[in-house]
């Protein structure tokens, strides 16, 4: 990976070429969110936007010539980018990866309720796509998911899924930038990640408030935000593996069964992330 950093950084038709690249990928918000993330941490603003703006100038103008759609792809870029290149402003201004990532986990809180707010029958504004996904649900035999799709869930594993893409995307391309030969900034290590008390106090009380007032729509929203300390989960093995509690073998393992297993995981890694909040086990363990 560090030939590759070093590349992208040699010239900036490089990374311009790089970045045109990952709108043909499968998952673009999340390889080129990374590059946009590590060449704003490297090389400043200023490049990054130039950079941004010239990849997106060249592929417009590629579309335009081969009658393609204009308005697709450049919405695909301002949703793949945008959001890495606020990220980073974020990570920059507090000096803090955790805190950067706690603003993270409240802001897609926050979207949630917006949403709530503002489209008031999620079922009429999903339903071009929850009929699409219906079906090729059936299609592949999955007759009982089909039936419990619904807007609500589509909502809240949308966010859930941008949360963690968008998390991603800040840890992997900070963790490009640290392994430049160079002096770089420290703003954190991702394996002292700790979303803190205040977050978890805070989801304790949603968690009552959503059985009183028995909303599934509430209940779903405080289970995906529950579901977002998984990434403290994750932190914690890491950490464990760099003190040499656990073998590095484990961590690929988890990473390797984290799509067939990844319910069962990412509830598992939550529940030990939330309650390392109140516990501490890093801080215990350093104390053995």
């Amino acid at each position: 990976m560090q030939a590759f950093s070093k590349w992208l950084l040699a010239r900036p038709h490089n990374a311009v070429l790089a970045l045109t690249v990952t709108l043909l990928l499968p998952i673009p918000q999340l390889t080129g969110g990374t590059i946009v993330v590590f060449l704003a941490l490297a090389q400043g603003y200023r490049k990054i936007m130039n950079i941004v703006f010239f990849t997106a100038l060249i592929t417009a103008v590629t579309l335009l010539i081969l009658g393609g759609s204009l308005s697709s792809i450049l919405t695909l870029i301002f949703v793949a980018w945008l959001p890495a290149l606020l990220a980073v402003v974020v990570l920059v201004k507090t000096q803090s990866l955790t805190l950067s990532l706690q603003m993270l986990m409240i802001v897609s809180f926050a979207f949630l309720l917006v949403i709530s707010l503002f489209i008031p029958d999620l079922a009429v504004f999903w339903q071009p796509y929850l009929d699409v996904m219906a079906q090729l649900l059936r299609e592949s035999g999955m007759q009982l998911e089909a039936g419990l799709l619904t807007a609500d869930i589509l909502t809240i594993s949308a966010v859930f899924i941008f949360w963690l893409i968008y998390s991603m995307v800040l840890l992997f391309g900070y963790s490009l930038y640290k392994r430049l030969p160079i002096e770089t900034f420290e703003f954190g290590q991702f394996k002292d990640l700790d979303f803190g008390r205040i977050i978890a106090i805070a989801l304790a009380a949603l968690t009552v408030i959503a059985f009183l007032i028995d909303s599934n729509w509430f209940q779903h929203t405080v289970f995906a935000v529950f579901a977002m300390f998984m990434m403290q989960g994750l932190a914690i093995l890491h950490w464990l593996k760099d003190e040499g509690i656990v073998q590095p073998i484990i961590v690929a393992v988890v990473y390797i069964i984290f799509p067939i297993l990844q319910i069962f995981l990412m509830v598992a890694l939550a529940f030990i992330g939330y309650i390392d909040v109140w516990l501490g086990f890093r801080r215990r363990l350093k104390k053995v």
